[in-house]
């Protein structure tokens, strides 16, 4: 069928940035395609494919004036079959609002197109012909929202929702086929399933709702392709080009306390109630700059692993070592490559050779994985030994060490994510419902091993120098 609708991009090249340069030249690439996909994609009825559109990225990378650009779109440029264009966005807070609203004015004042097809006044954008509306509403007020019907509801910055209220109160019409939710945010202050945004990043990950667009740039994790491996930086600031300022990344590192930096600026979640570690403990634990350390002679390693059936959770094994001042260095972290789902006996290649590397062809792990994955590693000429602790023992045991300096970390930001995001349930430490603690448990295993089970003896120094009296050494060796 012939689609009437007008395509997001003939409507910004059309526009002018609030500079004069064509706003074509503004928007990025990855920006443009976004609004294309989430609003010009349609069913072969042609419905619009998606009703629910979530998109996040760092702070300073132009998620409102997108969500503003959206807002315009769908009240100047879509025909919709219902009613009229009536269109809100709901800001985090007052100043926000006020924000949001200023730059709407300032581009419908940089623009004779759009001047001349609304009236622009205090609290409120109109269309001249009297079809629609553009109310921008602080999100406090939810009692004022019930009941309303709309063709389009922004929400910017939900970090801070705690409850799904507003949500509920501006539910979308289901006689309204063309109405959408578009939402836009960072990183949640509230990282717990309930709220909001950790319901709804966990919906798009998993990919469950088909009416839903997701995109997600954050220092751990994003939806695009291109920038899977950038650095986290870049992974969670894809506009970072357009600052023309190379060192602001930089500054504000060193300006803002670490968990307010990995939230604005990396996208990264903050702590869950009950958190087990604190972000400073972590953040001092772990050495910036540094994503692993080759092996060194005669330096004695460590492996632990993590290990998967392959179809959710990760594989993971980290390598570490002790120094000379008796820390706990921790030298490799790395999963299993490729994503979920994943055949683990390729897992296990691959660790096997990253062992041998560093001279370690003795592994511990968990007892399900043993069982189910010793002899594979064995093939390898790796022996699997099952781990006697728990894991939330091996948590329990990391704290007081992190916080007498006596664990230093990589900087592998998964790796940090996860131990930010482990919790107290009843007495022990684990992960909240719905996350993972793959690269947090092998991490907590490594150093667990080095601390509390390296002895030197005659055997270790000969052992870095021949791996052929392995078998010599594990009957001198303690603690296995």
């Amino acid at each position: 069928m012939n689609n009437p609708q007008v395509d997001p991009i003939s409507f910004i090249s059309a526009l002018k940035w609030l500079n004069g340069q064509p706003l074509s030249e503004v928007v990025d690439l990855y920006r443009q395609k976004i609004l294309s996909d989430a609003l010009f994609t349609f069913e072969e009825d042609g419905r619009p494919r998606y009703n629910l559109v979530l998109t996040g990225r760092a702070k300073k990378n132009f998620k409102s004036t997108d969500l503003i650009l959206a807002a315009l779109y769908r009240l100047l440029i879509w025909k919709t079959t219902s009613s009229s264009n009536e269109c809100y966005i709901l800001a985090n807070d007052g100043d926000q609002a006020r924000d949001d609203l200023t730059l709407a004015k300032k581009l419908i004042a940089a623009n004779d197109l759009l001047d001349q097809a609304v009236t622009v006044k205090r609290d409120v954008i109109e269309r001249k012909d009297g079809n629609g509306f553009l109310e921008i509403l602080p999100a406090g007020d939810i009692a004022g929202t019930h009941g309303k019907t709309f063709l389009f509801a922004g929400f910017d910055e939900i970090h801070g929702y705690k409850t799904w209220d507003i949500f509920e109160a501006l539910a979308l019409d289901p006689s309204r086929p063309d109405a959408m939710h578009w939402i836009t945010s960072y990183a949640s202050l509230f990282h717990r399933p309930g709220i909001p945004l950790f319901d709804l990043m966990a919906t798009g990950k998993k990919g469950t709702d088909s009416r839903m667009f997701f995109s997600w740039y954050g220092g751990d994790y994003t939806t695009d392709e291109d920038f899977k491996d950038a650095t986290p930086e870049v992974r969670a600031n894809p506009s970072m080009a357009l600052w023309n300022n190379d060192g602001y990344l930089q500054q504000q590192r060193n300006r803002l306390p670490s968990h307010k930096f990995r939230r604005l600026h990396l996208n990264l979640p903050g702590l869950p109630e009950g958190s087990a570690y604190s972000v400073d403990m972590i953040d001092a634990a772990i050495e910036r700059g540094c994503k692993f350390r080759p092996p060194e002679l005669p330096v004695r390693y460590f492996g632990f692993v993590d290990m998967s059936v392959g179809s959710s959770d990760d594989a993971c094994l980290a390598i570490a070592h002790k120094d000379i001042s008796g820390r706990a260095i921790l030298d490799r972290v790395i999963n299993q490559g490729p994503p979920p789902p994943f055949d683990p006996r390729t897992a296990i290649k691959k660790f096997a050779e990253v062992l041998k590397e560093y001279r370690v062809f003795s592994v511990i792990g968990d007892r399900y994985a043993g069982e189910t994955f010793r002899q594979d590693f064995r093939k390898k000429g790796i022996e699997y030994r099952v781990s006697d602790v728990t894991k939330s023992d091996l948590y329990q045991a990391l704290e007081p060490k992190m916080n007498a300096g006596d664990v230093l970390l990589l900087d592998i930001p998964t790796m940090e994510s996860e131990l930010l995001g482990l919790i107290w349930r009843g007495n022990k430490i684990d992960h909240p419902a719905g996350e993972h603690d793959d690269y947090a448990n092998a991490v907590a295993g490594a150093t667990y091993s080095v601390l509390n089970r390296m002895q030197a003896t005659a055997a270790d120094i000969l052992s870095v120098t021949n791996p052929l009296l392995q078998e010599f050494n594990d009957f001198f060796r303690t603690g296995y």
